[in-house]
């Protein structure tokens, strides 16, 4: 049966308190309604529409990656409403699942449960029960336990928001029936607006008996309305993730204070200590160990990798046996081969580091080809960029450069050449044999330093 998905997002969000609509707010580094559109994509629907309204120029220029059709909703007149802009672009068989693009964490498992009963039974209902259920449409019963209605909250009379359980919102329906449901709306309630709940009622007049579902944990059907709903989720998101990660063997030294913010793959034996966050595309090999309050993004991490405490790595590949930080800085493209290390204080960008090659020390390196082998001393600076261009460095295997030493690029430094501490080098240095810039040291006898004049 073809599955047709309507994703509800034109909301202001106003209890958001923000420039921009709620829905491009981010959980776990994306969008939250790119997560509700990757559940749906689980389900391989025939099509996904998202209806916006509020600010929809800018959802649709954020979000054109997306593979969704878009419907406008030029007025916010209810759900029931914001369905209907959609259901004219809709197949007129198979069923239709409505989701909402401001609850994020939706489990396609659920969504696969509520599908099949909408098959049977013609229209379904995720629903739950809440020890609060303040906020949310009650599911009204009959003695015979059948649902007959929903009822929103500022609808209901005390006995019925006394209900426990509750309405999310979320629903799978037959296609044609619900073209009908839909065009039967009343907008006469305490908010004027077109109730998609409705639609239960009219179901039940029509000699339906409407199933519901339950998801597999609450956590799913919350949805954000402000910045602490938001942060709550956010937790939620982000202990599945930890709890997969255990799952798949990966060593948590404090669940609780992990971050994933895209995807991350690992190998065998990794342990990552507090404070770590992983954004876009992480992949790392077995026996790594990634130290506290460490940032990496978009990188490949060989085997046995050591990153102590406090680096940030960005776009690179590390290469087996490396050794990073602490206070280490990697940015992007940047390539280190095997057991290289990179040491307290280092930044490195766009260059390439061959093997055995060691950076220690409070040293930038930037454009730069680097041998295997090398020594770079403590406070080295590759010298790139003149205001205009930037330039390359290279330095070929072997090579040892003192500490504090200025290579002014462009410029090549030879196999096993020497430089002595203290150098500036501006000319390229042959292979072999000692480079040094120094001026020669000079003492003066009986000098006399300057004294401050006293005060009179």
């Amino acid at each position: 049966m073809n599955i047709s998905v309507v994703i509800l997002a034109a909301g202001e969000g106003s209890r958001m308190r923000s420039d921009q609509p709620k829905i491009l707010h981010a959980l776990g580094g994306k969008p939250l309604l790119t997560h509700v559109v990757d559940a749906a994509q689980q389900l391989q629907p025939q099509i996904i529409h998202v209806v916006v309204g509020h600010k929809s120029e800018l959802v649709r220029k954020n979000l054109a990656y997306l593979p969704v059709q878009w419907v406008e909703q030029t007025q916010q007149l209810g759900t029931g409403h914001a369905v209907a802009q959609a259901m004219p672009h809709l197949p007129q068989s198979g069923v239709v699942l409505v989701l909402y693009g401001d609850v994020p964490l939706i489990n396609p498992t659920t969504l696969r449960n509520l599908i099949e009963q909408a098959k049977h039974s013609g229209l379904a209902l995720v629903t739950a029960k809440l020890d609060n259920p303040t906020g949310y449409g009650r599911v009204v019963r009959d003695a015979a336990g059948r649902i007959t209605r929903i009822v929103e909250e500022k609808d209901a009379s005390p006995e019925i928001r006394a209900i426990s359980e509750i309405n999310t919102g979320i629903l799978a329906a037959n296609a044609e029936k619900l073209a009908k449901w839909l065009s039967g709306l009343q907008n006469d309630n305490a908010q004027s607006e077109y109730y998609l709940t409705d639609v239960i009622a009219a179901a039940v007049a029509d000699g339906l008996s409407v199933a519901n579902v339950l998801p597999v944990t609450n956590s799913e059907i919350l949805g954000v309305n402000n910045r602490l709903q938001l942060a709550e989720l956010e937790r939620c998101f982000q202990a599945q993730n930890a709890e997969r990660l255990m799952l798949q063997g990966v060593t948590l030294l404090d669940p609780a204070r992990f971050d994933q913010r895209g995807t991350f793959n690992a190998g065998k034996d990794v342990t990552i200590d507090i404070n770590v966050v992983l954004e876009g595309n992480v992949t790392c090999g077995d026996r790594v160990h990634i130290g506290p309050n460490t940032i990496i993004r978009n990188a490949k991490i060989g085997n046995d990798v050591r990153i102590l405490a406090n680096c940030v790595i960005e776009d690179a590949v590390i290469g087996g046996g490396s050794r990073i930080g602490p206070f280490a800085r990697i940015r992007p493209e940047t390539v280190l081969a095997e057991d290289v290390h990179l040491g307290n204080f280092v930044e490195i960008k766009k260059t390439t580091v061959g093997r055995g090659t060691n950076i220690n020390h409070l040293s930038y390196i930037g454009d730069a080809q680097i041998g295997s082998g090398v020594n770079i001393g403590a406070g080295t600076i590759t010298c790139n960029y003149d205001g205009a261009n930037k330039h390359r460095t290279i330095i070929g295997d072997g090579a040892f450069i003192g500490s504090d030493t200025q290579l002014v690029a462009p410029v090549e430094v030879g196999a096993d050449a020497t430089i002595g501490a203290g150098s500036t080098i501006a000319r390229d240095v042959p292979p072999g044999g000692l480079t040094l810039s120094r001026v020669p040291q000079k003492t003066v006898p009986h000098w006399n330093r300057p004294q401050k004049k006293p005060i009179t």
